[in-house]
């Protein structure tokens, strides 16, 4: 094991790397079957991939609150997982992109349900100097299903000789692995409690959310806003020339440098604080996405890809670390699931705005768009936290 960090964060990085190998066996190629195959316009793919992040977002809150009101955090988590292992399958049913945005609605509704449960789990099996850490090996061993998947879907594309439909349906057997591993050998931890009196606990009563993390949601929240789905970055790379397995290949360089770095990045956060880390991958993902705006080639093309995988490894473990540090043990799931979930609400505005601009105005004006709302996001980000005053966090 890693110092300092228990074997539970392992185990739920394994869960994840099954799961992100399911996810992301179907996730590049999902917005190249929509348009190529079933002719459908870029604003259906936004609005698609929008109302799925929207779906998820509203699933995180009710799963943090309720791991937080149970008491426990497992059981919310597997029937996440097992909810998305179902709608796996499910793609491969759908007739149209609305049965595509059925089935993708259910897949993130499961995802919604564990993710802020997950990462509660994750901090009360970790002790506080360490969240950093922890959550970053975390999102590198998922991100590192996030590199074997497309692979994985590119191969049964091209030299199986497979459907798209194929795929998606074999894309339910890591998804069920996953739940396999974490039914065995997850372990429950008990949400603490800082004595609260009988009248509090007979209500469900708990701590209201700190000014701290509402400053840190509230900043998060602008980034959030031109944060558009990773859909429109492989409809960037479709447009300048690439073939479609030069798309997937270079999502995989996106993913295979985010879950190189990722751990990296995570020791950063415990030493520098967390915010500072999320503020500079904001940093990094503007100019990135400048970059996409501007990027007429297939060889401009490359650099980026690997670029906004570093602004992934910066932002993605960070931002969880840095709620966590923002709430109590009592209210931690709450506070995942509503920060979680205001970014899902934004995501799903931000998507179906980029598919309008990407229609209506150019293809480079989302990423202009995104630029801009993460430059301001890094420049006001770290005010927060010399705001909160004491040891950076």
């Amino acid at each position: 094991m890693i110092p300092g960090v228990g074997r539970n964060v392992v185990w739920m990085g394994v869960v994840s790397f099954f799961a992100d190998v399911a996810g992301e066996m179907i996730a590049p190629l999902l917005p190249l079957y929509m348009t190529t195959v079933m002719g459908a316009p870029a604003t259906a793919v936004g609005f698609v991939d929008g109302a799925a992040d929207l779906t998820a977002s509203v699933f995180r809150a009710v799963g943090g609150w309720w791991s937080d009101r149970a008491g426990a955090r497992k059981p919310t988590v597997v029937f996440g997982y097992t909810l998305s292992a179902a709608a796996k399958p499910a793609l491969a049913l759908a007739a149209g992109w609305p049965g595509l945005l059925v089935a993708r609605t259910m897949d993130r509704a499961g995802k919604g349900l564990r993710g802020s449960a997950r990462d509660a789990l994750i901090a009360s099996s970790t002790s506080k100097e360490h969240w950093g850490k922890a959550f970053s090996l975390h999102r590198a061993m998922d991100t590192a299903g996030a590199v074997a998947g497309p692979l994985i879907g590119l191969w049964l594309l091209n030299s199986a000789g497979l459907s798209y439909r194929a795929i998606f349906t074999l894309a339910g057997v890591p998804a069920f692995a996953a739940v396999f591993v974490l039914v065995v050998f997850v372990r429950e931890k008990t949400v603490e409690r800082e004595s609260p009196a009988p009248a509090a606990l007979k209500t469900g009563t708990t701590k209201p959310l700190s000014p701290k993390f509402w400053r840190f949601l509230f900043v998060y929240g602008l980034f959030a806003l031109g944060n558009s789905s990773d859909s429109f970055i492989l409809l960037k790379g479709r447009s300048a020339g690439m073939t479609s397995s030069a798309v997937v290949m270079a999502y995989v360089l996106f993913n295979l440098v985010n879950a190189t770095l990722a751990t990296s990045a995570g020791k950063l956060a415990d030493r520098f604080g967390k915010r500072l880390t999320v503020a500079a991958g904001m940093g990094v993902y503007s100019l990135c996405y400048l970059g996409f705006a501007r990027a007429a080639s297939e060889g401009a093309l490359w650099p980026l890809f690997a670029l906004y995988g570093l602004q992934a490894a910066l932002i993605e473990g960070s931002f969880r670390a840095a709620v966590a540090d923002a709430s109590e043990p009592e209210n931690r799931g709450l506070a995942q699931g509503v920060f979680q979930g205001a970014a899902g609400v934004l995501a799903f505005a931000a998507s179906a705005f980029a598919g309008l601009l990407w229609t209506k105005v150019s293809p480079s004006a989302p990423f202009y768009f995104g630029s801009a709302c993460a430059a301001s996001a890094a420049i006001l980000l770290p005010f927060t936290v010399w705001r909160s005053g004491g040891r950076k966090t």
